[in-house]
């Protein structure tokens, strides 16, 4: 059976995360049967790392505000997690799951494969926008 996504329930937690004006600044999507939902969503960064467990398969859409002294600006991250766990058969639909997941999240700066928590660290993450970003004005400063 193919992967179905809830589009609207999706769009709409995609739109929390990319408006501004709220304290939302990730949204995870799950796997309900055969069907991608939202799992759950949140503004601290840590709560997001707790759905990704060895057994399972999260989209994970997340804003960081990022930049240097001449300015800053919201960057969008899209993370793929496979837990370790993960079957082989399921581990394969991931990249045709990925792709009807991106029907709905379109706009993102970085995009990452993960299956080691510590790749998930804040720091990294942020760390890997930066070289993303192009042109960093706080260069003159380190």
């Amino acid at each position: 059976m193919a992967t179905q996504i809830d589009k609207d329930a999706c769009r709409e937690a995609y739109n929390q995360v990319r408006d501004d004006t709220t304290d939302t600044t990730w949204a995870a999507f799950k796997y309900d049967g055969s069907t991608i939902v939202p799992a759950d969503q949140g503004s601290d960064y840590e709560d997001f790392k707790k759905l990704c467990t060895d057994d399972a398969r999260v989209f994970i859409y997340l804003r960081i505000v990022t930049g240097d002294a001449m300015s800053k600006r919201a960057k969008f991250v899209f993370i793929t997690w496979v837990g370790e766990q993960v079957g082989g058969l399921q581990r394969a639909k991931i990249s045709t799951d990925k792709a009807t997941v991106k029907g709905i999240i379109q706009i993102y700066a970085k995009e990452f494969l993960v299956s080691d928590l510590r790749e998930l660290e804040e720091d990294y993450i942020r760390q890997e926008l930066k070289k993303a970003g192009g042109a960093n004005y706080d260069a003159q400063n380190e």
